[in-house]
């Protein structure tokens, strides 16, 4: 069902909801004053009786017609009630099957939300599986290796940085990549002409650096939370690392680490603005990715982003949707990982106004 047709019928339920009501209160106020006429027409066959045998013989007549007119209003009473009972049960029947037929295209609407959160998530966890292999990698070049195992040449610096910046060339999701020596200094970037103040950075207090080069091994890499990296002028970044380590055996020493940083900014952005909504629902919806501690990670409308977490509630499933007091439909999906990445307990939301 297209989402424009999708729309249509539910302003047709609503509709009909409407009709149902309005042609209930109607029935309603009509049958209350033919009621009334009813019980005005026993009133006047009573007084009719009554002055009927006051007068006798001579009234006998007129008490035919005022006992006709009492049958005629008992019947009309009759038929009334009827009327009233059949009138409100079909009504009733009617909109009890719109409720439910609105009830139902809540359901789908809400879980085609899910699907949708689904896969912004989904998306997100794709592209940066491919940074997970990246860095794995290319800490095994033969150049990034050499420099990491002799720090102090200014040649293989400048060789591997020269490595560095042919990959940038073609991976240009990448805002710098870097080589840290095994103290944590920076001795090589591949962006030197953008950010010429990296060599020399001390990053061995940073969490990607610490947790590289305690990899256990080549098949294993560090990641962080999506942060602005002062060094590269506060830009947001996913940063992804591992050991660099001798020989670029996956069991060698760990002589250096290889941090990359993926400008998350501009892709994320792109996954929530491209989330295939409906033209008018793209007016009333608001994507987002949240971390594993609920905080804004990406927003459609670009609100809160590092600065404020969702109050986002997912004590039933791991995915769903519920709709919010205020009448706004929240749906939402956790990260699935995709392949060997297991993902880091994001969530996709999108939330809907009516």
């Amino acid at each position: 069902m297209g989402e424009s047709y999708r729309e249509d019928f539910c302003a047709m339920i609503e509709q009909l909801l409407e009709i149902t009501g309005t042609v209930t209160a109607l029935a309603d106020e009509k049958i209350t004053r033919i009621n009334g006429i009813t019980r005005r027409s026993r009133m006047l066959a009573l007084n009719a009786t009554i002055e009927a045998n006051r007068f006798g013989a001579a009234g006998r007549g007129f008490a035919v017609v005022a006992d006709e007119v009492k049958a005629i209003s008992q019947e009309i009473a009759q038929l009334t009630g009827s009327l009233q009972t059949e009138l409100r049960g079909r009504l009733s029947h009617l909109s009890e099957f719109g409720r439910g037929m609105a009830a139902q295209l809540q359901q789908v609407r809400g879980e085609r939300l899910a699907d949708l959160a689904h896969n912004t998530v989904e998306i997100a966890d794709r592209n940066l599986y491919e940074r997970s292999c990246d860095v794995r990698w290319w800490a095994t070049d033969p150049a990034v290796v050499e420099c990491a195992g002799a720090p102090a040449s200014a040649t293989l610096a400048d060789h591997a940085a020269a490595r560095l910046a042919v990959i940038l060339g073609s991976y240009t999701v990448y805002l710098d990549l870097w080589i840290a020596d095994a103290g944590g200094r920076v001795i090589a970037n591949g962006r030197r002409d953008r950010f010429p103040r990296a060599i020399g950075t001390d990053v061995s207090g940073e969490s990607w650096f610490r947790e590289a080069m305690a990899t256990p091994d080549g098949g294993a890499f560090a990641v962080t939370d999506i942060a602005r990296a002062p060094h590269l002028g506060g830009a947001m970044v996913a940063t992804y690392a591992t050991a660099i380590r001798a020989d670029g055996d996956a069991r060698g020493e760990a002589i250096g680490a290889l941090g990359i940083f993926f400008d998350w900014e501009a892709q994320a952005q792109a996954i929530v603005e491209q989330v295939r909504l409906a033209p008018d629902e793209k007016a009333r919806s608001r994507c987002l990715l949240l971390d594993s501690r609920h905080r804004i990670i990406a927003a459609s409308d670009r609100a809160g982003v590092l600065e404020r977490r969702f109050p986002l509630h997912t004590e039933r499933a791991e995915r769903g949707f519920y709709r919010e007091p205020d009448g706004r439909l929240v749906a939402y999906a956790l990260t699935p990982g995709y392949e060997t990445y297991r993902g880091l307990g994001w969530y996709g939301v999108i939330v809907q106004e009516e």
